[in-house]
C-alpha cells in the first residue's frame, strides 16, 4: 500500500510538473527578444561586479591649494550654481538597505520574505516579456514614489519662504522672471523618475524644458542597480509602479521631456567615478550648457564622492560623510579655474545650502 501511494505521488508530481515546464518554456520563447536582452544584462552585471574599478582612483590635488592662490591673485574664475537632487528610494534599497524608516529588527525579520517577493516579481517580469526589473537599474519603490510626491509638494508650496530660499525655489520651478536653469540627470531610472515626478508641474507648464541624460552622472558602485537598462538613445519607459502612480502622467513626460541624445549607454567597465565627475565638471562649463543654474538628478555615493573630491581637503563638512536624504536638494557654487595643467574645479564651501531634506 505504501509503495503504491509513493508511486501515485511521483506520478502526480510528474504529471503536474510537465505542463508547468512546458508553459514556462512557451512563455520564454514567446518573449525571446526580452529574454535575450535580459540575459545580456545579467552577464554584463556579473562581469561588471567582478571586473570594475568604479570606486578606485588616486586622490587628486587639493582644490584648496589650487584656488587659494588663484583667488588671492585675482585671477579669473568661472562659477555655476548647482542643485543636487537625490532620487527617492529604489526597489533595490527596499530589498537590501535598512533605511531610516524601519528598525534593524524589522529589516532582519523581513529580509528573506522581501527577497522572495523581489525574486518572484523579477520572474513575473521576465515571463511576461516586460523590459523592466526589480534589481537591474532599480526603479522607484512605493516609498520612493511617496518621497518624490513630498518633493513635488515642497516645490509647489510658497508659504513662509523669504530671501534666498524663495529665490532658489523660483529657479527650481522656473517661475516667470527667474533666471533660466538647465536640468541634467543620471541615466538611471530612479533619478529620472524623481525629476519627472518632483518637477512635473514645471515640466507640464513648460513643455520646452527637457531633462538631459548624462552618463557621467551614473552612480558609483559595482551593483547591478547602478547599470542602465535603457539602450543608448532609446526612450525611457515608466516602471510598473510609475504607470499606476496618480502623481503625474509618467509615460507621457518620460517620452516627451527626457532628452536621450547624450545617453550613450552604460558606464564602461574600465572607467571610475572620478573620471565621470571630471567629465561632469567639464560638461557644465562647456558651450553646450548655456545657463548658470544647473539642476542635477543623481545618487548618494556620487554626490558624497563629489564633495570629497572638490571641497578643499581642509574643510570638514557633513556633505563629505553623510548622504543627501532621498528626495533632498542641496545647492552650492562650483568654481572653475584655468591652470597650466588644464581646468581645475572646486566647490565653494561658503555656498553649500540645504534647500530640502538635508543629509
Amino acid at each position: 500500500m505504501k509503495t503504491t501511494l509513493l508511486v501515485l505521488i511521483d506520478w502526480a508530481q510528474e504529471d503536474l510538473l510537465r505542463p508547468v515546464l512546458i508553459l514556462l518554456c512557451a512563455m520564454l520563447l514567446f518573449n525571446l527578444p526580452t529574454l535575450l536582452y535580459k540575459a545580456r544584462l545579467f552577464i554584463r552585471a556579473i562581469l561588471y561586479f567582478i571586473g570594475c574599478w568604479d570606486k578606485s582612483w588616486s586622490k587628486p590635488q587639493d582644490p584648496g591649494s589650487i584656488f587659494g592662490p588663484h583667488l588671492s591673485q585675482g585671477l579669473p574664475v568661472e562659477r555655476r550654481t548647482i542643485y543636487f537632487v537625490r532620487h527617492g528610494e529604489s526597489t533595490w534599497n527596499d530589498t537590501f538597505n535598512k533605511g531610516k524608516h524601519r528598525s534593524t529588527v524589522v529589516f532582519i525579520l523581513g529580509f528573506i520574505p522581501g527577497l522572495i517577493k523581489a525574486l518572484l516579481h523579477e520572474l513575473y517580469l521576465l515571463l511576461s516579456g516586460k523590459l523592466d526589473s526589480w534589481f537591474y537599474d532599480a526603479p522607484l519603490s512605493p516609498l520612493g514614489l511617496s518621497q518624490v510626491d513630498e518633493l513635488r509638494s515642497f516645490l509647489l508650496d510658497t508659504k513662509n519662504l523669504t530671501g534666498t530660499d524663495a529665490e532658489h525655489l523660483k529657479i527650481l520651478r522656473a517661475d516667470p522672471g527667474a533666471p533660466r536653469s538647465t536640468i541634467l540627470c543620471s541615466n538611471l531610472r530612479r533619478s529620472i523618475s524623481t525629476l519627472v515626478g518632483g518637477f512635473s508641474e514645471r515640466l507640464t507648464r513648460r513643455p520646452e524644458d527637457k531633462i538631459l541624460l548624462v552618463t557621467a552622472l551614473q552612480e558609483i558602485s559595482r551593483n547591478p542597480d547602478t547599470l542602465s537598462i535603457t539602450p543608448p538613445h532609446s526612450p525611457v519607459h515608466a516602471s510598473w509602479m510609475e504607470k499606476r502612480s496618480p502623481m503625474c502622467d509618467y509615460s507621457r513626460l518620460l517620452s516627451s521631456q527626457v532628452d536621450v541624445s547624450l545617453h550613450v549607454g552604460d558606464k564602461p567597465i574600465n572607467t571610475n567615478g572620478l573620471k565621470r565627475m571630471l567629465d561632469f565638471c567639464d560638461f557644465v562649463f562647456s558651450p553646450s550648457v548655456k545657463d548658470e543654474y544647473i539642476i542635477v538628478g543623481g545618487h548618494s555615493i556620487w554626490f558624497r564622492s563629489f564633495f570629497n573630491m572638490f571641497l578643499p581637503f581642509s574643510v570638514h563638512h557633513v556633505a563629505k560623510n553623510k548622504k543627501i536624504v532621498n528626495g533632498g536638494i542641496v545647492t552650492f557654487d562650483l568654481l572653475k579655474a584655468e591652470t597650466k595643467r588644464g581646468p581645475k574645479y572646486m566647490v565653494d564651501p561658503k555656498t553649500i545650502k540645504v534647500i530640502y531634506g538635508g543629509f
